[in-house]
């Protein structure tokens, strides 16, 4: 068996801060204004889309409701489903403007899953490329991303504002 190795997330892990509930980084974002800051690429009524800052992958995204819930069970019936609308758009604006030859797509529920943000349900979308990971991450205990997040951003809001409406209808 092969171990996917990826050491630069020990920062997060480590200095995961304590909150109060609906104090949270995604909370926080929600309600910001600036979204270039933040790397929010996409707002609709019920939810959002922001750039992950700790990509597995060049244009990993998350896909969130406003409100801060922990399971997909808390989800309103509009939030569940513009959520997972918002799941394509992300794949269609990703496929439009970085070409990935899949993607990997999904939701860790519970810290025992793996969720960093377990009481903020968030949906992941990872590009994946054929050899997309090389030796740096396991040797080099290095993560090559050959785009700026920032520029990712521009790009992907870019996509997804070109991208009709009515694909969220």
């Amino acid at each position: 068996m092969e171990s996917l190795h990826a050491p630069w997330r020990i920062e997060y892990i480590l200095n995961k801060p304590k909150r109060s509930p609906g104090c949270g980084v995604f909370s926080e974002i929600a309600r910001s204004a600036d979204d270039e800051a933040n790397l929010v690429i996409y707002r609709g009524k019920c939810g959002f889309v922001l750039l992950n800052n700790y990509p597995y992958s060049g244009g990993h995204v998350m896909v969130l409701p406003y409100r801060e819930v922990a399971d997909i069970d808390e989800l309103s019936p509009d939030e569940f489903s513009e959520l997972w609308r918002m799941v394509g758009l992300c794949r269609r604006a990703m496929q439009k403007e970085l070409a990935p030859h899949g993607y990997n797509i999904g939701i860790n529920l519970g810290e025992a899953a793996g969720a960093g943000i377990a009481d903020h349900l968030h949906i992941h979308i990872v590009p994946r490329w054929k050899g997309d990971y090389n030796f740096m991450p396991v040797i080099g205990q290095t993560q090559v991303l050959p785009q700026a997040l920032s520029e990712v951003a521009g790009k992907l809001r870019a996509a997804m504002a070109e991208l009709s409406v009515s694909d969220l209808a």
